[in-house]
């Protein structure tokens, strides 16, 4: 969710930074834009693609040596030009729709406080050309500069209440950008030529560029100039951060063969379980420790010995994987398990329990409110923090003491596809480490487990060759505008990842329920022209999920069931069945999930729908 880019060097830094949106236009976005210094301020701004910014630029023959870049998600003021960034100062007492003034700023966050901070900035002259929030910060920095644009940002960051990171330059001190971050992530480049220096949301929008990255820690603010940048902390203190060699490679952004990013994600499911399995020979409380998160005295052998509860937070699809990993916790390990949204978990009075093993489960690791969550928790005295997390920069594996780190590879499409089931690749693993610290976990049932892990990914590409009969049902399926999925068991979570996926990116209305709930309520939807869906393993709820099915077909229903072989359900009028490879026990919702994929974005396809960008929706979700 919003992108940003800035640079500072010799050379026309224009292209480099249409390059970087581009990169990260997968995150999601509604409008981007550009500015630069060319003997004044200068900027692009466009509610399409990158590609037509790109088209502007050419057109008004922008370039420069400093400049900021953006792709917004919009907060703060619907998606339309003058709303996007980036956002320029207007002094106090001129038109804000005449010249720019002497900021340009571009901002990823909401600042809470901006009502009164635009209240307290109009009554001091200043005119406002935007609805937004950012708008704000730019003014407010004006109001504040002094000829030293690092002294005002550093004056006017403790008066923003909120999330933010920033990037600003001034027309008075060109190659000179100032970067900020407080609860959103925010990196610098350190050039390889030439003394030029970078900022960006995401080191992937430098690919290409600089592989040498600093990672700014919460309340950082960094001068980034021609040969030179320098580092404050949160106290204002001048700090040193680590340099680091990142290899951010673009070409995982490539399409290939396949017509999206979705379906190439979902086809790449074998390769990202076995990766993320790559050197898993045995269950070992130490596959925690991969990031040296770890303190002295504080590794994952003894805090999975001390641990009596686990706590999930999560949001979204990985809200999903922690409610099946309650299953495998609570029958496998015999740990209590709580699942929390994280949105939520952060404002409602809890009890704390010091003994808690905290989980984070995220795909970026820059999710704003599970940062939050983790962060609430640890201010409530629990201590014991762990992330199944994508990726290993990110601040949820800085923040937490232990991580495993899934290696899905970069995840382009908004709807997530592979970094669920590694998610839930990585969970599992952490199940059966429990079990085995706690001493519930014998040898027999740790080789059957690995076994079974070691074959996912031939398994996982055994379903997929089920494409084509998914697709018979998406052609039903992409006439409708309301669906049911019902599930029982750790499969339930499934049934409403898959409800997500179909409302996601095809906009069709889905709700997802355990099968035993329906005749409480949902069977009052049921007709011809609601589809329901129903996910049927052959597992001990299997006769309760076929009494289910019959309660639907009664009511004129139809049923889609995705049946394990040996379950005895036969198509039949009313009734379509596609039969699973095979059946999967523990490990099942992996498999299962994989259809319900296929199925929405064969259906999304039918009905033409932007299907890696869906409309309202962002990848990386960095505001509350």
């Amino acid at each position: 969710m919003c992108g940003i880019v800035g640079a500072v060097s010799n050379r026309n830094i224009v292209p480099i930074l249409v390059q970087g949106l581009q990169r990260l236009e997968y995150r999601g976005y509604d409008s981007c834009g550009v500015a630069v210094y060319d003997h004044g301020l200068k900027r692009a701004r466009s509610t399409s693609r990158v590609a037509e910014l790109l088209e502007q630029v050419g057109a008004g023959h922008l370039q420069g040596t400093t400049g900021i870049a953006h792709t917004r998600w919009a907060t703060h003021g619907a998606p339309v030009v003058h709303n996007a960034h980036p956002h320029f100062s207007h002094g106090p007492g001129t038109d804000a729709t005449a010249k720019p003034g002497r900021i340009a700023l571009v901002h990823n966050g909401i600042i809470e406080n901006h009502d009164e901070l635009r209240a307290m900035l109009q009554a001091r002259g200043y005119g406002f050309a935007s609805q937004t929030d950012t708008e704000v910060i730019a003014h407010l920095i004006d109001s504040l500069y002094d000829g030293d644009l690092f002294d005002a940002v550093k004056l006017a960051l403790p008066q923003l209440h909120g999330a933010y990171a920033i990037a600003v330059f001034c027309k008075d001190e060109p190659h000179r950008v100032i970067g900020a971050r407080a609860g959103s992530p925010l990196i610098l480049g350190v050039g390889k030529e030439g003394g030029e220096n970078f900022l960006a949301s995401d080191a992937m929008a430098l690919a290409g560029v600089t592989d040498q990255i600093v990672y700014l820690e919460e309340g950082d603010v960094v001068d980034v100039q021609l040969g030179k940048y320098w580092i404050v902390d949160k106290s204002h203190k001048p700090i040193q951060r680590e340099v680091k060699t990142v290899h951010a490679h673009s070409g995982a952004a490539e399409l290939g063969p396949y017509r999206h990013y979705m379906q190439k994600e979902i086809f790449e499911q074998p390769r990202a379980i076995a990766d993320t399995l790559e050197g898993v020979e045995g269950i070992v409380p130490e596959l925690f420790e991969a990031m040296g998160n770890h303190r002295a005295g504080e590794g994952a052998y003894r805090t999975f010995k001390d641990i009596d509860s686990v706590l999930i937070l999560a949001c979204g699809t990985s809200y999903y994987s922690g409610c099946v990993a309650k299953y495998w916790l609570e029958s496998i390990a015999r740990v209590p398990t709580q699942v929390e949204v994280a949105s939520e978990y952060r404002y409602r009075d809890s009890v704390p329990n010091p003994k808690t093993l905290v989980v984070t489960i995220t795909q970026s690791g820059e999710t704003a409110d599970t940062l939050a969550a983790l962060r609430h928790a640890q201010s409530l005295g629990m201590a014991h923090t762990l992330t199944i997390c994508n990726v290993s920069t990110s601040a949820m594996v800085r923040e937490c003491k232990l991580a495993y780190i899934t290696r899905a590879g970069v995840e382009i499409g908004v709807a997530s596809t592979k970094a669920f089931t590694t998610q839930l690749a990585g969970l599992f693993l952490l199940t059966l480490a429990l079990a085995q610290a706690k001493g519930r976990l014998s040898d027999e049932q740790e080789a059957a487990h690995l076994k079974a892990m070691r074959h996912l990914p031939a398994a996982l590409a055994a379903v997929l060759a089920l494409e084509p009969q998914v697709i018979s049902w998406a052609e039903d399926f992409a006439r409708m505008e309301n669906a049911l999925f019902l599930g029982r068991g750790l499969h339930y979570p499934i049934a409403l990842e898959g409800a997500l996926k179909l409302k996601e990116i095809s906009y069709i209305h889905a709700e997802a329920y355990p099968a035993g709930e329906l005749k409480h309520g949902p069977l009052a939807l049921v007709t011809s022209a609601m589809p329901v869906v129903t996910v049927a393993p052959n597992d001990a709820l299997l006769e309760k999920l076929k009494s289910n099915m019959q309660e639907v077909r009664a009511r004129g229903g139809v049923l889609y069931v995705l049946a394990d072989a040996d379950t005895r359900i036969e198509s039949a009028e009313g009734i379509h069945v596609i039969r699973m490879p095979e059946n999967y026990g523990a490990l099942s919702p992996l498999l299962h999930v994989v259809p319900l994929q296929l199925l929405a974005y064969h259906t999304a396809c039918a009905r033409g729908t932007d299907v890696d960008k869906p409309r309202n929706l962002a990848k990386s979700v960095t505001v509350e």
